[in-house]
């Protein structure tokens, strides 16, 4: 690989179904690889794979849908250093750009221009380990911190995260889907009065877990 090209996944056109862009027409830039195996992955499809793109080809295939809302994703895509170069693109092209990461990969060289969206990892996804905490410290109001929630443990956990590690970013819980019901997780926030955003996921519950939506 040269540093005019990415392994990429896919490419695809669908509805943002998470984080503050919920419900708005969005192009899914899904990157190959991912250094974590957590147990509740829904993109195992993306762990492996062989197909370069110039990243000039990357643009041109996003600039043909009518929106200017971009989510970059994976896998992992800060496993793959090129991303910075794609995400330095479209901030020049104007495109309001969405990050997800583990947040396992430094996000200092992000940039600044760019929404990160990112994982803490709760030990029911079996990777916990893996997080850099010093990447809370990093996020300003314009970024996300989500939690994927997969137990009660899992819940008290994340609580104690948040009061462990402040920050302006918005918050967002996630029920592990098919494993912790929406009304279960909306309840222990409500109870514990958290200052956090319930999200669904609302791309399966419009098609289930179809690829490329």
């Amino acid at each position: 690989m040269n540093n005019s090209e990415l392994n990429i996944n896919e490419i695809f056109y669908s509805l943002q179904g998470e984080a503050r862009e919920v419900g708005l027409p969005t192009v899914f830039v899904r990157l190959t690889g991912c250094p974590l195996r957590c147990t509740y992955c829904d993109t195992e499809y993306a762990f492996k794979g062989n197909n370069l793109l110039r990243i000039d080809d990357i643009i041109a295939k996003i600039k043909s849908y009518q929106t200017k809302l971009v989510c970059v994703t994976g896998g992992e895509p800060l496993a793959q250093i090129n991303c910075h170069i794609l995400l330095d693109r479209l901030v020049k092209e104007n495109y309001q750009i969405s990050l997800e990461t583990s947040g396992s990969i430094d996000i200092k060289e992000v940039n600044p221009r760019v929404s990160i969206v990112m994982d803490v990892k709760t030990p029911d996804s079996g990777e916990a380990d893996k997080n850099r905490y010093k990447n809370i410290e990093k996020l300003q109001a314009k970024d996300q911190l989500k939690f994927v929630i997969g137990s009660k443990s899992d819940f008290d956990w994340s609580v104690n995260i948040l009061n462990k590690y402040p920050t302006p970013a918005g918050v967002l819980f996630s029920p592990t889907f098919g494993i912790v019901a929406p009304t279960q997780l909306a309840d222990w926030i409500l109870e514990r009065q958290l200052n956090v955003r319930l999200q669904l996921q609302l791309h399966k519950i419009l098609w289930g877990d179809q690829q490329g939506k």
